[in-house]
């Protein structure tokens, strides 16, 4: 009977040991739904029933309708898995299929004696999985035979509830050994990022014993087979892939490196953060994937690292995309020299790049950074590069864009973030301590500067070349440890704490040079002349007073920061404007009608 369910099918596979071939079955999908952004169903074979559950891969297809409830699937690479709590029940996780018919009248059930083959898969019927396996071993290479004894498992398919798995990875990138100490004594760890052929990623970590162990077995870019280790739910604050889980390996682990007739190329996958989204991630240990529009490409500079004091290569690109933001993305050592070349060569072409594992710091507002195991792509093959080449292309070459990190305009113009959305009051912050507990949050609110504490350290000495810190030369001068040169002058910016209030309570602000501007009227500079002048009632006071009850839009970021052992609310201006009174009163006629409806 052509496309029709395999026979047996569910019973074969329940069956299986992992040494033994996978066969591809037929079955009709019974009782589909969506669980998440996942789909669950009842695997029916005719006999026989399974729960199992399709990949959001294939949500596309179910939408469209070429799967259908009551239709039928060739399951092409599943894993059976325990169901937690339920001894003895299993579950098919499917992670390949295709469609082989529509939705059928009704439910498929067969008689014993009915005998139903798959038509293109005749041979699984005919031959037992061990004939398969020995006729397939006696063609093949060593290494190849030692592979087919193996069931791999993609890596999308573990759990911390399953039991024995193997799977076949590429080392992508490789931590040092490192020791600790605790209260339960001294120990090493070192860690590496896994990466199978589907190009899903997860941590793996090594304890003691296990490290020392396997620290000089694993070598980046190589190949391995790993099984007997344990997954458990990823540690947020310590992740550095998408993954939800992470793998501990102990010194019962076998991992084994894989022959050259294993090697495979991972697909790189990307979670791209548009430009505009890149605040919330400023100074977090999340790192983040973009692409974007080169701009601009500088020569190449060489920066001293304080760690070690060792001169390193560095170059500065400026990416753009369709939110018409920029951003600064610093390239670091090789990427600086080799990659930083080639992309100065062809900067007059506008080439489209794909970087993944980009730092997100908060120099001039909002930077990215590459790091050791940041990975760039070229004029990437890829659905997003193509859409976003063809709008530059098209329009956006044309566009005047604005950096992100650059102070918030009260409207929503070009792109940037309105003064007058995420609207909140001051209460806000202060009846919720916990805000940006995980990460920086943005709210916009209406406040008055109410005070300014006059004998508080308001400014820095910044060099007047990068603005970092400079410090006074052993002869004259200052010296600034990032430009690694001394300059006769520098100049004074803001680093400064304003009390600001409104009808709901008090908080304190912390401002930088550009807002601070903003808010006093004048340059640290200029008003560290008139701190100068002597006499009680000098112009600095009056400048300072002049400041304070002054109304105006403030764009803040929420962070927790340690201080004694003891987390505090950190609230940061991000950007300033005068109160447009016009814009203000749509504000409130908006919320007007929204509070007549609500009370309708």
């Amino acid at each position: 009977m052509e496309n029709s369910v395999t026979q047996d099918g569910i019973a074969s596979v329940l069956s299986l040991d992992s040494s033994s071939v996978q066969p591809q079955i037929v079955v009709q999908l019974v009782d589909l739904k969506p669980v998440g952004n996942r789909y669950t169903f009842n695997a029916n074979d005719g006999k026989t029933k399974i729960k199992a559950m399709l990949p959001a891969t294939l949500t596309s297809e179910i939408v469209s309708g070429k799967i259908q409830n009551l239709g039928l699937i060739r399951l092409l690479d599943y894993t059976p898995n325990d169901i937690p709590g339920k001894s003895g029940e299993k579950y098919l996780l499917v992670t390949k299929c295709e469609a082989v018919a529509s939705a059928l009248d009704s439910e498929i059930k067969t008689k014993a004696s009915t005998g139903i083959m798959l038509k293109p898969k005749q041979e699984f019927v005919a031959k037992s999985a061990s004939q398969i396996i020995n006729e397939q071993r006696g063609n093949a290479a060593p290494a190849a035979r030692m592979a087919m004894t193996r069931r791999v498992h993609p890596l999308v398919s573990l759990n911390p509830y399953q039991g024995s798995w193997t799977i076949k990875v590429r080392v992508t990138n490789k931590g040092i050994l490192r020791t600790y100490k605790n209260a339960r004594g001294e120990g090493c760890v070192f860690n590496v990022e896994l990466t199978d052929e589907e190009g899903t990623q997860i941590q793996a970590t090594m304890f003691n014993a296990a490290a020392k162990k396997f620290y000089d077995t694993f070598q980046k870019g190589k190949v391995y087979y790993i099984s007997r280790g344990s997954l458990k739910l990823a540690n947020k604050q310590f992740k550095t892939v998408q993954n939800d889980y992470e793998m501990t390996l102990n010194e019962y682990s076998d991992v084994e490196e894989a022959g050259s007739e294993e090697m495979f190329i991972p697909e790189t996958k990307f979670n791209f953060v548009p430009i505009d989204e890149l605040g919330p991630y400023v100074n977090q240990k999340e790192l983040v994937d973009v692409i974007g529009v080169v701009q601009s490409v500088s020569p190449t500079m060489s920066i001293r690292r304080k760690s070690d004091n060792e001169m390193i290569p560095k170059r500065d690109i400026v990416l753009a995309d369709e939110t018409k933001k920029t951003v600064v993305v610093s390239l670091w050592n090789d990427l600086a020299t080799d990659l930083g070349q080639e992309l100065l060569d062809m900067a007059d072409k506008y080439p489209v790049i794909a970087i993944k594992s980009l730092k997100v710091g908060d120099f001039q507002g909002v930077s990215l950074s590459t790091i050791s195991k940041s990975d760039v792509v070229v004029n990437p093959d890829i659905p997003e590069a193509t859409k976003l080449k063809s709008w530059y292309d098209s329009e956006g070459k044309e566009m005047s864009m604005s950096a992100i990190g650059s102070g918030m305009s009260p409207s929503a113009n070009n792109g940037s973030r309105s003064m007058y959305s995420d609207r909140v009051c001051l209460s806000h912050f202060t009846t919720n301590p916990s805000l940006g507990e995980d990460k920086p949050v943005f709210f916009s609110t209406r406040a008055y500067i109410s005070f300014i504490k006059p004998d508080q350290a308001m400014w820095y000495r910044a060099c007047k070349t990068c603005n970092k810190k400079v410090t006074e030369a052993m002869d004259s001068g200052y010296w600034c440890e990032g430009c690694q040169k001394k300059d006769e002058e520098c100049s004074l910016r803001y680093i400064m704490a304003v009390k600001v209030s409104d009808s709901t309570g008090e908080a304190w602000f912390s401002a930088f040079n550009d807002e601070a501007e903003k808010m006093i009227g004048c340059t640290a500079d200029e008003l560290n002349v008139l701190k100068s002048e002597e006499g009680e009632g000098n112009e600095f006071q009056t400048k300072l007073k002049e400041a304070t009850w002054s109304s105006h839009l403030f764009r803040v970021s929420v962070s927790q920061q340690e201080y004694n052992s003891e987390k505090r609310q950190r609230i940061t201006v991000r950007g300033v404007a005068p109160v447009d009174f016009a814009a203000e009163t749509r504000l409130l006629l908006q919320d007007i009608s929204k509070n007549k409806k609500t009370s309708q």
